[in-house]
């Protein structure tokens, strides 16, 4: 098979959760743990991060694979979804996995991952294992994929756990509740493995402080921990910051472990995420005349943030490029959004996206007034088209709609 074609295999056996939504959920690691013994258990064979959490968990996770390739550690970065090519997802020093390493493990297992029925997920975790594995990474940095209790990712032990904050986002499978949710998230704490919590939540914090309890973890608030001031990110989404404190939180932690990463191993990697990383899509200015950004918040508390410091920024007037995904509860995202700017509503090109015409009408009732675009990219030139030099445009609401742009 070509690159392409096991793509469209991996793509098309099972529903995957970004293209499909919750059908594509299992709550089951039997699937995984049975791969894993195929594969000789790879994941034991370096050391890992774990990190989880409503928002923020990419970014974290990139900034740490920074700060540790600053260091000089062999750095794996498992990551989801992509933005542009599936490799993005499998990264070592910010070099993405080669596409024959996707075809030649996908051809070789291809008959296992049908028999066994592995969702496209689980498939992924156990092709980011083995090609970690086999390059003898110093460590991977693993971004959970959805919850964390029962995500692929949770059969590793990691030397350490990071639970970035906790928001009411995919709350069909993880609950209605901050509480419930909370729990879930929890599920990637390890009996004696130390854990750090990015966001104190009166709500919540108990959940995490009986959990660690339990299992003898050292539990770590990124509050009580300060950002040297010789950092500067070159992350520019004033979220940042909080994603920042709960990053040095697990530094500090490392550290403490015996990991050997300097002030300027510090310093450089903060300030080089992008570079170092290849992250893209968080508060990425396309352009500067209009000011154009996109970013990929998508619920409720990502948005509100992004939001808050997109309407402080100096401007004439606000267009928005703006495209969702059906399951998304549009009752709470779209309160957000000003009422005096310009909509360009579209969808993007996934199973999941909510019609244009469907998302211009829920949109109204909250007072939001624009036209209908057949694309994203004819969305995006007619709010160009339509600005002037002292206008903002934003491009936003889904990750899909980000990954067309950008």
């Amino acid at each position: 098979m070509t690159y392409q074609e096991t793509l469209d295999w991996m793509f098309g056996q099972l529903p995957m959760y970004q293209r499909q939504g919750q059908v594509a959920f299992k709550k089951d690691l039997t699937n995984i743990l049975a791969f894993s013994v195929v594969l000789g258990a790879p994941h034991k064979k370096f050391k890992t991060v774990h990190v989880g959490g409503t928002n923020g968990k990419g970014s974290s996770s990139h900034m740490l694979a920074s700060v540790l390739q600053a260091a000089g550690y062999r750095v794996g970065l498992y990551t989801s979804p992509h933005l542009k090519d599936y490799t993005e997802r499998i990264r070592i020093d910010g070099q993405c996995i080669e596409q024959d390493f996707v075809v030649d493990f996908i051809q070789q297992h291809k008959v296992f991952l049908e028999e066994h029925r592995l969702s496209f997920f689980e498939m992924s975790v156990g092709l980011a294992f083995a090609y970690f594995a086999s390059k003898q990474v110093d460590v991977a940095i693993i971004e959970v994929g959805l919850g964390g209790r029962l995500d692929s990712t949770n059969i590793i032990t990691p030397e350490l756990s990071l639970i970035t904050n906790i928001g009411k986002d995919h709350t069909a499978i993880l609950g209605e509740t901050l509480e419930a949710i909370a729990l879930e998230k929890a599920g990637i704490i390890k009996p004696q493995v130390p854990v750090v919590i990015g966001e104190f939540h009166p709500e919540t914090h108990q959940v995490f402080e009986e959990r660690s309890l339990t299992l003898k973890a050292p539990l770590y608030w990124a509050r009580d921990f300060e950002l040297p001031a010789y950092i500067q990110l070159d992350l520019k989404g004033t979220y940042q910051q909080g994603n920042a404190r709960g990053v040095m939180a697990c530094v500090e932690v490392l550290k403490h472990r015996g990991w050997s990463i300097s002030n300027e191993a510090i310093s450089k990697g903060f300030s080089q995420v992008v570079q170092r990383t290849g992250l893209r899509g968080r508060w990425e200015i396309l352009q500067q005349a209009p000011l154009s950004i996109a970013d990929t918040a998508h619920n409720k508390e990502g948005l509100g943030v992004v939001l808050k410091q997109l309407t402080a920024l100096p401007h004439e007037k606000l267009h928005f490029v703006l495209g969702v995904v059906q399951d998304k509860d549009l009752s709470q995202v779209l309160p957000l959004f000003p009422k005096d700017a310009h909509y360009y509503f579209c969808a993007p090109q996934v199973p999941r996206a909510l019609e244009a015409e469907e998302l211009k009408s829920k949109a109204l009732e909250f007072g939001l007034k624009g036209e209908v675009f057949t694309s994203v990219e004819e969305a995006f030139a007619a709010a160009r088209k339509q600005s002037s030099f002292s206008d903002i445009i934003y491009v936003g609401g889904s990750t899909f709609v980000v990954a067309e742009i950008i």
